[in-house]
């Protein structure tokens, strides 16, 4: 089932998610929502809270991004409870979208290589290192998780340059072509 997006505003993408267990109730059928609902929104992820569900999940598919960043190639992955353990001192600036902030593209810093910890959907305990554009990919996600949104990485400036954008969308005022919810 394809599920409505929450929009820039709605109080559930500033709330730390809570961590889940393999007791969840629905969790095959809201990761099979999840997938749909990104794949429609023409997402590369998508984070649980995203969906309205303060827990930590999230799903990421970004290999249509691996013909510009080859790292992306078949990077397809379910995130439940991650923590990142470390942070690269390399930086680089990549400009970034998301489904909740429709519209706006900004430049954003990030590190260029992460460890993560994470179980996947079997809650067999990962642990990987990423670099490139996927690790940008899943800190943006993990940022949902931590109630966070990409635009908390500008500068004051560039946010007050964004607000009529950001308050247009808090309202709901955006022509996308994929189910939204608001505050």
């Amino acid at each position: 089932m394809i599920l409505p997006v929450v929009l820039y505003g709605h109080p559930v993408l500033r709330r730390e998610a809570e961590e889940i267990d393999e007791d969840y109730n629905g969790l095959k059928e809201l990761l099979d929502d999840m997938w749909q609902t990104m794949y429609k929104s023409d997402g590369v992820g998508l984070a649980a809270p995203q969906i309205g569900k303060p827990i930590r999940l999230a799903v990421i598919d970004a290999d249509v991004l691996s013909d510009e960043y080859p790292e992306c190639k078949d990077f397809k992955r379910v995130l439940i409870n991650p923590v990142i353990t470390e942070y690269g001192e390399d930086e680089c600036v990549e400009s970034e979208g998301c489904l909740s902030l429709p519209g706006i593209r900004e430049d954003v810093k990030r590190p260029t290589k992460i460890k993560i910890e994470y179980e996947d959907e079997n809650f067999e305990v990962i642990e990987e290192v990423l670099e490139g554009f996927v690790a940008r990919v899943v800190q943006h996600e993990y940022d949902h998780l931590e109630g966070k949104v990409f635009t908390d990485h500008l500068s004051p400036l560039k946010r007050r340059f964004l607000k009529g954008k950001l308050a247009a969308i808090s309202k709901g005022k955006v022509n996308v072509g994929y189910k939204i919810k608001t505050a």
